[in-house]
């Protein structure tokens, strides 16, 4: 690959780009005839703690069209991230080694599995905790009625929050290879990590100390991961000299 030409590589680019778009947009007309559905599953999270007889709104004419169609769009992506990925390592495959090869392989597909665990923490665990906050301190006289678009705003922002959170063994791992780091000086880091970790909680979720903690919390643990699995991955330097 490093021997193709520019025009070839930018062509190259081109077709793993349109690959990657018709296998999102082959998942999406899928997901569209479920979207109404989908969009409901979402909801559920919040409309289980609203009040008895309270529901949800749509404050624009679209709203009840263009929100689901948005989540299916989303959803298409999420679902049709291996294959996005799979382009994505058979553009650049070409250019590596033997050794980074089969690194790189493994990673992607952890890094799928890992966004895809942070979005399931993210519905699952924080969700549910979270809007039962939200609900119970709503002042008196107060009628909760959250409008669906803004909803679904909300809940993409933290899904794209946690997803790339539980990134951070894949960040790890990447610093130790190319030897810009290494596990033990990373180790020592720790309380800085920390309260990086509760910082970017602060900046990536809402402003209330639960959604942030429920964020800094898993960051970290996934950065004790990352140190624990980078520790049986050699560094790029090293892998040239023994070979």
């Amino acid at each position: 690959m490093s021997d193709m030409p520019l025009l070839s590589h930018l062509l190259e680019l081109r077709t793993r780009i349109l690959r990657a778009l018709i296998a999102v947009g082959l998942v999406l007309l899928v997901m569209v005839f479920f979207a109404k559905d989908l969009y409901h599953h979402l909801a559920l999270p919040l409309i289980s703690q609203m009040p008895t007889g309270a529901s949800m709104i749509a404050t624009d004419v679209a709203s009840p069209f263009f929100a689901p169609f948005k989540l299916a769009l989303v959803l298409s992506f999420f679902a049709a991230m291996p294959a996005v990925l799979y382009q994505i390592w058979a553009f650049v495959a070409p250019g590596l080694y033997q050794h980074e090869k089969r690194l790189v392989a493994p990673l992607l597909a952890l890094s799928s599995l890992l966004f895809y665990a942070g979005i399931a923490f993210a519905y699952y665990v924080v969700f549910p905790v979270i809007f039962a906050f939200f609900t119970s301190v709503a002042p008196e006289g107060v009628t909760i009625a959250t409008d669906i678009s803004s909803y679904l705003d909300f809940v993409l922002k933290l899904f794209f929050a946690f997803g790339l959170a539980f990134e951070i063994p894949i960040a790890v791992m990447l610093l130790c290879y190319t030897g810009a780091a290494d596990p033990k000086s990373l180790g020592q880091k720790r309380p800085y990590v920390i309260v990086i970790a509760f910082a970017l909680g602060m900046l990536l979720t809402p402003p209330d100390v639960i959604s942030q903690t429920l964020l800094a919390v898993p960051m970290w643990l996934l950065f004790e991961a990352g140190l624990l699995l980078a520790r049986f991955v050699k560094s790029r330097s090293t892998e040239e000299e023994s070979s």
